[in-house]
């Protein structure tokens, strides 16, 4: 009489679906599509674990399989690459430079001594950059932490890649916040 939980199971290969060839590190070879911050830029073979692989990475067309082919074709068109990755780093330190000459104004609820009634933080800057026709998204603003006071602050965003900027932002009081004190 078979053993009824042997009889059930099914091969390994069948029950884990398909296998990813494994690096020499035990991770996945991967060829990057396009870049990804902390991972590397576009045309680098990088090894990953399996989870960010499947679940992120080929999911998303970020990357494909690193296969003897892919590898060729990336040397073969490097030059390429290389130029398209230079034509989308300027088109990011054109964007940096126009942020750089903006100013932002944004009205707070204050007191006499300048300390605000709550705070300003990216979302509030992601909203008057819109007034203005510039749209970022608040990860992209980099603060060190709440603006608290009245004040010109410089505020670092980050662009894109390896590009930063600087933004100007006044926080002012609101009209007649000192009138109702």
């Amino acid at each position: 009489m078979p053993d009824t939980k042997t009889a059930k199971k099914r091969p390994a290969a069948r029950r884990r679906g398909k296998r990813l060839p494994k690096g020499p590190n035990g991770g996945i070879e991967l060829l990057l599509i396009h870049s990804v911050e902390h991972l590397g830029k576009q045309g680098d073979v990088v090894e990953v674990k399996t989870g960010f692989a499947n679940n992120y990475l080929l999911p998303q067309g970020l990357a494909v399989m690193a296969s003897g082919h892919h590898k060729r074709m990336i040397d073969k068109h490097r030059a390429r690459l290389l130029e398209m990755e230079k034509a989308k780093l300027a088109k990011l330190r054109a964007r940096a430079d126009e942020l750089a000459k903006q100013s932002v104004t944004i009205e707070a609820n204050a007191n006499k001594e300048g300390h605000l009634y709550g705070s300003v933080g990216a979302p509030e800057i992601v909203a008057a950059l819109k007034r203005d026709g510039v749209t970022i998204t608040a990860d992209q603003v980099r603060l060190k932490g709440p603006l608290k006071e009245l004040g010109l602050y410089t505020v670092a965003v980050h662009i894109g890649q390896e590009v930063e900027s600087e933004l100007k932002v006044w926080v002012v009081p609101t009209v007649g916040s000192e009138d109702s004190e």
